[in-house]
């Protein structure tokens, strides 16, 4: 297949305005390596059996682009959506509506939990793609015959395997679970990206005391928008190992804080009088509402989450959805924590149909 460009702002206008019914085929290419935000180099339409490559600044300048990537109500099909949804959020200040996630699709359809895109491929259309354009140069021009090829087929098999995932779920009522939970996936992901929560994701810091997980809470929020404003990785600026190590010992000065065990030196130069002004701060505040990071499970705990878990694998199973789809590990730990299954989302939409035939018995579980 050619590979086809489209090169002008109001071409692609055009382009996108005369398919308004086909669902939209979404794929991009971008570099990150040294810095925070990705770098868009290029992004990968499809409309039933036309493809178009686009230069990001284009697809920037396209008003229609904008509108269609915005719009609940024309589907958007990714595969492996995460890091192309952190790309729109930071480049087009966007959150994209509308997006179906097919490696979700897939699993639920019975292909395999996480199954990667080529894999799927081959098995369902007998054809393998080359690869080997992955890791390299999307900013360059011209692209090279390779990286063309490798971009259009990124795209080229989202909508056949949109369909093939449409009979597998309608025939079991899952096609509205599919949509559900790729809309839920996109706001979770979008939620994380919050400052304020980044601190959440440091597991390490669960033996830290409310206090001190205040103290990591300003520390870390700091950091997300140093690295914003640096567009560095976070690890570049402060590791978050360092993090925590620093909201432990609560070091009041810069000396003090000179001395905690593997802080780089140029840190404490160019951040010192920041750091100890955070500490300070978050120290004395009301940390009474911090949330924590929850704790690793308890003996007991371990015990209950796996007799939970072999509930959710009977009902999984029954409907042959992965397990690993319908009770991810955070959601269970966190039924196991609060002794809720509304805090694992499962008394709500389709996990809440899914696990009904099982529900009584584990709500006699969490009561025992």
């Amino acid at each position: 297949m050619e590979p086809e460009w489209i090169t002008e702002p109001a071409a692609l206008d055009n382009w996108l305005d005369a398919h308004p019914d086909e669902p939209l085929a979404l794929d991009t290419e971008f570099e990150r390596v040294s810095t925070f935000y990705p770098i868009p180099g290029l992004v990968q339409l499809g409309l039933g059996q036309e493809f178009r490559l686009v230069d990001p600044a284009v697809a920037e300048a396209s008003a229609r682009f904008r509108a269609i990537m915005a719009d609940p109500d024309r589907p958007k099909l990714l595969y492996a959506m995460s890091e192309d949804l952190e790309l729109f959020r930071h480049w087009l200040a966007l959150e994209p509506a509308g997006v179906i996630d097919l490696q979700i699709g897939a699993a639920m359809a019975g292909a395999g939990f996480s199954m990667g895109y080529a894999k799927l491929v081959e098995k369902l259309f007998g054809e393998t793609l080359d690869k080997s354009a992955t890791r390299s140069d999307w900013l360059s021009r011209p692209l090279s015959a390779a990286q063309e090829q490798y971009a259009t087929d990124d795209i080229r098999f989202l909508e056949p395997i949109r369909e093939w995932v449409w009979n597998e779920l309608g025939s079991r009522h899952l096609v509205g679970a599919l949509i559900e939970e790729s809309s839920r996936f996109a706001a979770d992901l979008a939620r994380q990206d919050d400052p304020a929560n980044h601190y959440l994701k440091l597991r390490g810091g669960w033996t830290l005391s409310r206090q001190q997980q205040g103290v990591l809470k300003a520390l870390v929020c700091w950091r997300e928008m140093e690295s914003r404003e640096r567009d560095r990785p976070r690890g570049r600026v402060v590791a978050d190992a360092l993090l925590i190590a620093v909201a432990e010992k609560l070091p009041g000065s810069v000396r003090a804080l000179a001395d905690v065990q593997g802080l780089p030196a140029v840190v404490v130069r160019r951040y010192g009088d920041r750091i100890v002004e955070l500490i300070r701060e978050a120290a004395s505040a009301d940390n009474s509402a911090v949330a924590t990071i929850p704790a690793p499970l308890s003996r007991e705990d371990q015990m209950l989450y796996k007799r939970l878990r072999r509930l959710m694998i009977e009902a999984a199973e029954t409907r042959d959805i992965p397990v690993e789809l319908l009770a991810p590990r955070k959601r269970l730990e966190a039924v196991v924590q609060t002794r809720d299954l509304g805090a694992g989302l499962f008394s709500e939409g389709w996990r809440q149909q899914v696990i009904a035939p099982v529900h009584g018995r584990l709500q006699e579980v969490l009561s025992s």
